[in-house]
This record gives C-alpha cells, sequence and structure tokens, in this order.
C-alpha cells in the first residue's frame, strides 16, 4: 500500500470522527420552570425547619412556664408602692375587689383606688351598717337595715335608690343592675333597681309561712335576667330551706310568677345561707352539709348538676371566677383544716390539709389567699403553696396585683403593691 493511500484512508478517519462528534447531540439544560420549582421547593423545607424549630421552643418555653408557674414558691417580697390613708374614726373601713384593684368603703364614704393607688373617684354618704356587692366594674353599697343603695362604675357614682322599707342583702350584676331584699314586718320583697337607682317594675314579694318562704340570700346572673335565692319556709311546724330560680328576661314572663325551678328534698334539713352564680349559666348554692352546683343552660329549666356532701364542720367558703371552694375543720390527723376546691361544674380539682391560723379566704384568679391580720398564705389552683409571709401592718383584704408575680394587701392604715421573687 502507497504512502498516498495511507494518507487516503487516515484523511477519511479523521473526517468520519468530525463528523461523529460534530453531529452528537449536546446535553440538554433544564427548564427555567424546573429550576424555579427546585429553589421553591428548597425555600419551603427551610421555612419549614425554620417554623418547626420556633414551634418547638416555643412549646418547650410554655411547658416550663406551666411548671414554673405551678411549682414554683415564692420566698421574697419587696414593696413596689404604698398608699398610706389618714385615721378612720368610726373603726370601719373595709376593701373589695373592684374594676382594676379594690373599693374602699367605711360608713362616711368610698374610693375606688387603681393598681398605682390613685383615687379614681370619692363618694361621700353616712350610713350605719355598710354592706357591700361586686360584680366586675360595678359596686353597690348599701347600708344594711338602711334605705339607701350607692351604685358605682370605674368612672364613679351612677345613682343612688331609695328604699321605703329596710334593707338586707343586695346583689348586683355585671351590667349593674341591682337587686334587693327588703324586709317588713309582714313580708319580704326583691325589688330590681337600675344603675342610675331607678326602681324597675319587677319584683317578688313572699312570707314566711307562704309558698316560697322568705329570703335569706340572693344571687344576679351576669346580665341580671335570672336571679337564685334561698328561701326559708314552715312545714310541719319546722323551718326548712329551698332553692329557687327567677327568669326576669321577656322569656321569663311566659310563667306569671317568674319562677322557673325549685329545688328543696336535698336540704330537708339543711339552711343555705349563701348562693351565687359563677357565670351565665353555673351557680352554686353553699348549704351548711353540702355544696350544690346548678346549671341554667336551659333558662326556663335550672338544672341540679351535682351535690357534694360534706361531713365535716365548714368553717369557711368561698367562690371567684370559675371556681367554689369550702374550708372544713378536720377531725383527727396532724393538720387542723382542709380546703377543698371545685369547678364551676362541681368537679372536685384538689384537696388541701393545712394548719395555719387564718381568718380570711378570698379567690382571686388562679390564686387562693388564706391570711389574718399579719400574714398570709397563697395557693394555685393545683393547690401548691405559692408563698407564705408576714406584713408589717394591719391586713383586711389581698388580691392579685398588675403582675403575675405581684399582690395587693389593704388595710385600715395603708394599702401595698408586694412584689414577690
Amino acid at each position: 500500500m502507497t504512502d498516498m493511500s495511507s494518507m487516503s484512508r487516515e484523511s477519511r478517519k479523521n473526517q468520519l470522527r468530525s463528523r461523529i462528534i460534530t453531529g452528537a447531540t449536546p446535553p440538554q439544560e433544564e427548564d427555567s420552570e424546573q429550576i424555579i420549582k427546585k429553589a421553591e421547593t428548597r425555600t419551603r423545607r427551610r421555612h419549614l425547619i425554620i417554623f418547626l424549630t420556633i414551634l418547638t421552643m416555643i412549646t418547650t418555653a410554655t411547658i416550663a412556664n406551666y411548671w414554673y408557674n405551678r411549682s414554683y414558691q415564692y420566698k421574697e417580697a419587696d414593696i413596689v408602692w404604698e398608699r398610706k390613708f389618714e385615721r378612720d374614726d368610726t373603726g370601719f373601713v373595709e376593701f373589695e375587689h373592684f374594676g382594676d384593684n379594690m373599693i374602699k368603703y367605711s360608713k362616711d364614704g368610698a374610693s375606688y383606688i387603681d393598681n398605682k393607688g390613685k383615687d379614681v373617684w370619692i363618694q361621700s354618704y353616712q350610713m350605719h351598717t355598710p354592706i357591700i356587692a361586686v360584680n366586675g366594674d360595678y359596686a353597690a353599697i348599701a347600708d344594711q337595715q338602711g334605705n339607701t343603695i350607692h351604685i358605682f362604675g370605674k368612672d364613679g357614682p351612677l345613682g343612688t335608690a331609695t328604699t321605703e322599707i329596710p334593707i338586707t342583702k343586695i346583689a348586683i350584676s355585671a351590667k349593674g343592675l341591682v337587686a334587693a331584699i327588703l324586709q317588713s314586718s309582714t313580708a319580704s320583697h326583691i325589688y330590681y333597681y337600675t344603675k342610675e337607682g331607678v326602681r324597675l317594675d319587677l319584683g317578688i314579694t313572699s312570707y314566711l309561712n307562704g309558698e316560697i318562704g322568705q329570703p335569706i340570700d340572693i344571687g344576679l346572673s351576669p346580665d341580671g335576667s335570672l336571679l337564685m335565692g334561698s328561701y326559708i319556709y314552715l312545714k310541719g311546724g319546722q323551718l326548712k330551706n329551698r332553692v329557687a330560680f327567677y327568669n326576669f328576661s321577656e322569656v321569663g314572663k311566659n310563667v306569671s310568677t317568674r319562677m322557673v325551678g325549685g329545688f328543696h328534698e336535698m336540704y330537708d334539713s339543711s339552711m343555705i345561707p349563701k348562693v351565687c352564680y359563677l357565670d351565665d349559666i353555673y351557680s352554686v348554692a353553699f348549704a351548711d352539709s353540702s355544696i350544690s352546683f346548678y346549671s341554667s343552660l336551659d333558662v326556663m329549666s335550672p338544672e341540679l348538676l351535682k351535690q357534694v356532701p360534706v361531713e365535716e364542720e365548714i368553717k369557711t367558703i368561698f367562690y371567684g371566677g370559675n371556681y367554689a371552694g369550702i374550708i372544713v375543720k378536720s377531725v383527727g390527723g396532724e393538720y387542723d383544716y382542709r380546703l377543698d376546691l371545685y369547678s364551676e361544674e362541681g368537679n372536685h380539682i384538689f384537696s388541701k390539709d393545712f394548719s395555719y391560723d387564718y381568718a380570711h379566704v378570698d379567690i382571686d384568679g388562679d390564686n387562693i389567699f388564706l391570711y389574718n391580720e399579719d400574714s398570709c398564705r397563697i395557693y394555685n389552683r393545683f393547690g401548691n403553696l405559692k408563698y407564705e409571709g408576714t406584713f408589717d401592718f394591719p391586713v383586711s383584704k389581698i388580691g392579685n396585683g398588675s403582675f403575675p408575680n405581684q399582690i395587693i394587701a389593704a388595710g385600715p392604715q395603708v394599702i401595698k403593691e408586694i412584689k414577690l421573687h
């Protein structure tokens, strides 16, 4: 083979190689939509990871805070602010939870003290025996066995009601409607008054030897349309007790007497000194040997949800928000007392044995305050002791302060906000 032939063959091979390389299909580039989708998928994945991380942190913090608030016990206390009062010559000064802080009242007048210790308003009056009813942002102060009722809101006095016969008990709704028990020599009357003090054409008249009996206590639902009362009546020469429910709404007009429910058999040998509404639906009756929980979900047919029998002597009752409770005298054992707390439906929440010389008990939010003139104990709704301490001034009322770890302690001489830590 000649050199020319070899060169010719080599040339043809190179040309063939060139054609093969030139005709090869180049690698395809990704479609722009696919690139965008992949980027969006990566972004969503990153956002999901960030969201799950934040959610985990929030959940962990919430659980930690829950257990901290449930179990942590404060050991120290500092004064945030204090307000001193001038001496009251009548010897009667009381406080009650009201609005954002407390209302101070005496025989000479009342004032609303805000959460900084300042007077929002002051009202003068003259009473022999002032009694108070508070519901949210409304308060009523009446002269027991007298004839006047002063009605207040957070912004100041709203009106004054004057009665012709003596007042024995009052109740107020969350809208400022007042109901009062008036007692004459022959009958008992329950009258309604507006927050301006105007008497409404609504009421109940009853007699001790009548079918219903004589009211010894009343409670109003938050809107004022429902009223429950504890009545004593005579049967077979014996004094008996019952709980009666009335409906003063438009629906209640369908019943001539306005009475929509009555319960007496379970109180055959008991007395019921206190009844109250916890909210629009649930109410409670405190008897001397039981606690009864009622529902007015059907406003025309109240229902007894549960009656809790109490074998021990009931020393003190308390209620507020969604809770009701009692303190009983322990029989035997190493503790003097037992505190029992129940939900608004009558479910048992906790029982706590303790030995402490308390004079008062209040519930404010989730805190239960046991206190006397110079010391206090605070339990939470789980039954854990949150704080135990003493005061350097006489105390007559304690409640929650501006923040969860602060309390308000008030007495005739001074009121203080105290920070616990």
